[in-house]
């Protein structure tokens, strides 16, 4: 079962046949050099849906298991996809990579940071044997986040100074009742931030660096028996000085936009729903503003997005189903697997994205801001995370 990275074709086992489980599958089958040999899921009858899921789209029907170890002996697998419950995820890339395959994870790394150690060295160890490592932060690669990426290590904008993140999305009360994992600590890791607001909080890292403090609240406001918030808010201090306002909620009926606003010195940009809604920038080398503030300019989107063209989606997948960020994503880990170089979004980027929202909910449990890096060096992981209920006579009580 070779991993050989000058091998024609790369074969891809999937772990969890859910939902997100058919967008790695329908992703993957957009690439020809990627063949699905093996399916695992502990429930066969979903194994077996995504099966016949991949066999009718024209693909030779994979073999399906009720475990990694049973996949590795039955299938030929260089590519291991972890589509599990998020609570699994460490201890399955663990396994696949001390197995010698390259692995593809899932937002978000896991559910909290007790074996980040041990993920960051087994990661580490096995670029050094040629291993491929990565955790899916698809919008990285949207062009749009592309051209403020761009912008903001060109020093266009000037000092960034501050942001603005909002994901305002609506979530049913089936949705958390459609599984016993969903709303759970344990397996989904918590709610609107850790399982809809991830992707986000990542590009804010991103896009402003180092993240230093954070205080939050968090309130469970329009679901039932649900462990997990459905509403949370938070500033954010950078190492920069920069000053960031985030926000995820899944009780905006019925179903707003996501949105991130980088305001600098010398210029902003807003990404609205993964589209370049408004860019103006400076000359990095130019005058600073005039005594009013005024500079001129107007949007500059479509005239930025002109210059850094989005690489060809050769697909027919329904964006608001199958998004095309995994697309590219998967790009850009084929590329890493042939070239032997580390893939755009590592590991350590995922730890400290995951560290950002425990620290979130640590400083919501506890009433007060939390230094990120005390939740990195593990300070605060016999903490009891819990969610507020948002409640004012009880605030004010």
């Amino acid at each position: 079962m070779s991993t050989e990275t000058n091998q024609s074709t790369i074969n891809v086992a999937i772990a969890g046949c859910g939902t997100i489980g058919r967008t790695h599958a329908a992703a993957v089958g957009e690439f020809p050099e990627l063949r699905v040999t093996a399916l695992v899921d502990e429930i066969p009858e979903a194994a077996a849906g995504l099966a016949q899921y991949i066999e009718d789209t024209g693909a030779a029907r994979p073999a399906t298991f009720g475990s990694l170890q049973e996949a590795f002996a039955g299938a030929d697998v260089d590519l291991v996809i972890i589509a599990t419950p998020s609570g699994l995820h460490i201890e399955q890339a663990l396994e696949v990579l001390e197995a010698g395959k390259h692995v593809v994870i899932e937002k978000p790394l896991d559910v909290n940071l007790d074996r980040a150690d041990e993920i960051l060295a087994a990661a580490k160890a096995a670029e050094a044997k040629g291993l491929v490592a990565s955790v899916i932060s698809q919008h990285r690669f949207d062009p749009a986040s592309v051209v403020v990426d761009q912008a903001r290590r060109a020093g266009r904008f000037g000092r960034l100074t501050s942001a603005i993140a909002s994901v305002s999305w609506y979530r049913s009360q089936g949705y958390y009742d459609s599984g016993a994992w969903r709303g759970t600590w344990a397996m989904d890791g918590g709610g609107a931030v850790m399982n809809q607001g991830v992707h986000t909080v990542d590009l804010l890292l991103w896009f402003l660096g180092r993240p230093i403090e954070i205080s939050a609240r968090t309130a469970l406001l329009a679901h039932t028996d649900v462990e997990v918030e459905d509403t949370a808010v938070a500033t954010v201090t950078f190492e920069s000085g920069a000053l960031a306002v985030l926000h995820a909620t899944t009780a905006a009926y019925p179903g707003l936009t996501v949105r991130l606003q980088v305001m600098g010195s010398k210029g902003s940009a807003v990404i609205d729903n993964d589209n370049l809604e408004y860019f103006h920038a400076g000359d990095p080398n130019g005058p600073d503003s005039g005594p009013m503030g005024i500079r001129g300019g107007g949007n500059q989107a479509e005239e930025e997005l002109a210059k850094f063209p989005e690489m060809p989606v050769d697909s027919n997948l329904d964006p608001t189903v199958y998004p095309a960020g995994h697309i590219r994503q998967y790009r850009d880990v084929l590329e890493a697997i042939r070239t032997g170089r580390p893939a755009g979004v590592g590991i350590e980027d995922a730890v400290t994205a995951l560290g950002t929202v425990r620290a979130l909910y640590v400083s919501a449990t506890l009433g007060k801001p939390v230094l990120i890096a005390d939740v990195l060096a593990g300070k605060y992981n016999d903490v009891q995370i819990h969610t507020g209920n948002g409640r004012l006579e009880e605030v004010s009580a």
